[in-house]
Protein backbone atom coordinates (compact mmCIF):
# COMPACT_ATOMS: atom_id res chain seq x y z
CA UNK A 1 0.00 0.00 0.00
CA UNK A 2 2.82 2.40 0.86
CA UNK A 3 4.51 1.70 -2.47
CA UNK A 4 1.25 2.20 -4.36
CA UNK A 5 0.76 5.58 -2.68
CA UNK A 6 4.45 6.41 -3.26
CA UNK A 7 5.12 6.68 0.48
CA UNK A 8 8.81 5.91 0.70
CA UNK A 9 9.82 6.91 4.23
CA UNK A 10 8.39 5.27 7.34
CA UNK A 11 9.30 3.87 10.73
CA UNK A 12 7.92 0.49 11.81
CA UNK A 13 7.69 -1.18 15.21
CA UNK A 14 6.88 -4.90 15.01
CA UNK A 15 6.35 -5.65 18.69
CA UNK A 16 4.02 -3.18 20.36
CA UNK A 17 1.97 -4.02 23.44
CA UNK A 18 -1.51 -2.61 23.93
CA UNK A 19 -5.26 -3.06 23.90
CA UNK A 20 -7.92 -1.54 21.66
CA UNK A 21 -10.09 1.13 23.25
CA UNK A 22 -13.46 -0.23 22.12
CA UNK A 23 -13.53 -4.00 22.40
CA UNK A 24 -10.00 -5.13 21.57
CA UNK A 25 -8.31 -7.96 23.40
CA UNK A 26 -5.01 -7.17 25.12
CA UNK A 27 -1.93 -7.94 23.03
CA UNK A 28 0.90 -8.15 25.50
CA UNK A 29 3.25 -10.88 24.23
CA UNK A 30 2.69 -12.91 27.40
CA UNK A 31 1.48 -16.45 28.08
CA UNK A 32 -2.02 -15.13 28.86
CA UNK A 33 -2.16 -12.58 26.03
CA UNK A 34 0.37 -13.93 23.50
CA UNK A 35 -0.34 -11.70 20.51
CA UNK A 36 1.39 -8.39 19.87
CA UNK A 37 0.46 -5.29 17.93
CA UNK A 38 2.54 -3.54 15.30
CA UNK A 39 2.80 0.15 14.49
CA UNK A 40 3.93 2.19 11.52
CA UNK A 41 4.63 5.93 11.33
CA UNK A 42 4.96 7.95 8.15
CA UNK A 43 4.87 11.68 7.48
CA UNK A 44 3.04 12.58 4.27
CA UNK A 45 1.22 15.47 2.63
CA UNK A 46 -2.45 16.04 3.50
CA UNK A 47 -3.82 14.62 0.23
CA UNK A 48 -1.79 11.43 0.64
CA UNK A 49 -2.91 11.03 4.26
CA UNK A 50 -6.54 11.07 3.15
CA UNK A 51 -5.86 8.38 0.55
CA UNK A 52 -4.01 6.29 3.12
CA UNK A 53 -6.83 6.66 5.66
CA UNK A 54 -9.39 5.57 3.08
CA UNK A 55 -7.35 2.47 2.19
CA UNK A 56 -6.85 1.53 5.84
CA UNK A 57 -10.57 2.02 6.51
CA UNK A 58 -11.38 -0.36 3.63
CA UNK A 59 -8.96 -2.97 5.00
CA UNK A 60 -10.44 -2.67 8.49
CA UNK A 61 -13.99 -3.07 7.19
CA UNK A 62 -12.96 -6.18 5.23
CA UNK A 63 -11.32 -7.78 8.30
CA UNK A 64 -12.61 -6.07 11.49
CA UNK A 65 -10.98 -8.67 13.76
CA UNK A 66 -7.59 -7.19 12.83
CA UNK A 67 -8.49 -3.94 14.59
CA UNK A 68 -6.64 -1.64 12.20
CA UNK A 69 -6.43 1.97 13.35
CA UNK A 70 -4.93 5.09 11.85
CA UNK A 71 -4.26 8.46 13.43
CA UNK A 72 -3.43 11.79 11.83
CA UNK A 73 -1.32 14.45 13.52
CA UNK A 74 -0.41 17.83 12.10
CA UNK A 75 3.32 18.16 11.57
CA UNK A 76 4.27 21.82 11.76
CA UNK A 77 7.89 21.48 10.72
CA UNK A 78 10.52 18.90 9.76
CA UNK A 79 14.24 19.08 9.10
Amino acid sequence: MLDELKIRGFTQWNTVQGRGGNDGEPRMGTHTWPELNGALLCVVEDDVSQQLLARIREMDEAAPEQGLRAFVWTIDETS
